[in-house]
């Protein structure tokens, strides 16, 4: 026997896997649900160093200083 990683693109193809399954041909190891959950800035904690979080505060505030009046025209 051999494992492999797929990546199934559309309904039918889970479908022909899952039918192939019901015959004992193959096995569905582990199903993933992909969800439409809108991300959180809750997220991403922890997931920039302090460092790097450093160098954006900097950027951020060097740049919010720069105001150009006719930038909304």
């Amino acid at each position: 026997m051999e494992t492999v990683l797929l990546q199934i693109n559309n309904n039918k193809a889970y479908q022909l896997l899952k039918n192939l399954e019901d015959l004992n041909i193959v096995k569905v190891l582990k199903k993933s649900v992909l969800t439409d959950k809108k991300k959180s800035a809750h997220d991403f904690i922890g997931l920039i160093s302090k460092s790097d979080m450093d160098l954006i505060d900097k950027a951020v505030e060097q740049d919010c200083e720069n105001i150009d009046l006719d930038g909304w025209k």
